[in-house]
């Protein structure tokens, strides 16, 4: 027997689309972020002092702080990008030093490890996959068309077009040469006008990256 059990809130449930306005799940937490269109921010997530640029997805159970995520990314379940770090450089590692107030330790909070967690951003590129469990560690950057493999923990730069995998992640091999990288990066079809996309959309699903280099790079 054929079951769909789509919740209502899931943007691809049959029948249903994403627009100008971003979706964000009742049960996630945002502050102070931004959202593109054709958006989603999923169950449980959480997001914090980021973007989430045009077509831009992240699942459920993801955590995001301090991080600019460009157009056209797919983010899976359970990613954490940018999980804070302690001042270990202190006596000791616990939060009570910069969290006093919580506490009810006399002086205030510590506001200087707050702006020092928001300086370290972590900078994702156009049409970058991270997959399931996957950690992006603060003041990592990303490239464009790179893949994350699920639960690799992100320490480094990734290339653009990269694969990368492990703990710490590590490079597997680039999805495209360098020409076809070079080409694609000229193209930039990921800031094209939406007509532009939709009428290049039966391209992008049939043709491989060599072919769709060749015929749009003009």
């Amino acid at each position: 027997m054929l079951i769909n059990c789509g919740t209502g809130r899931d943007p691809w449930t049959a029948g249903r689309a994403l627009g100008e306005a971003p979706e964000i799940d009742p049960s996630a937490v945002v502050r102070n972020s931004e959202f593109g269109r054709y958006t989603y921010l999923g169950a449980r997530s959480q997001m914090a002092d980021s973007v989430l640029a045009d077509y831009g997805y992240a699942m459920a159970d993801n955590h995001i702080a301090h991080a600019e995520i460009g157009k056209f990314c797919n983010i899976a379940i359970g990613v954490r990008i940018n999980p804070s770090n302690h001042p270990w450089w202190r006596a000791t590692l616990h939060h009570f030093t910069y969290r006093s107030a919580s506490y009810g330790f006399h002086l205030p909070d510590d506001g200087e490890i707050f702006e020092w967690r928001a300086e370290d951003k972590v900078a994702i590129g156009p049409d970058v996959w991270i997959g399931h469990g996957a950690i992006v560690m603060p003041g990592v950057t990303i490239g464009a068309g790179a893949a994350i493999g699920s639960g690799a923990v992100v320490t480094k730069d990734v290339p653009p077009f990269a694969i990368v995998v492990g703990v710490p992640a590590r490079l597997l091999r680039f999805r495209l040469d360098e020409r076809t990288a070079e080409r694609m990066m000229r193209i930039a079809w990921w800031d094209w006008p939406h007509a532009a996309i939709d009428g290049a959309l039966a391209d992008l699903r049939g043709l491989d990256a060599a072919a769709f280099v060749e015929k749009y790079d003009r």
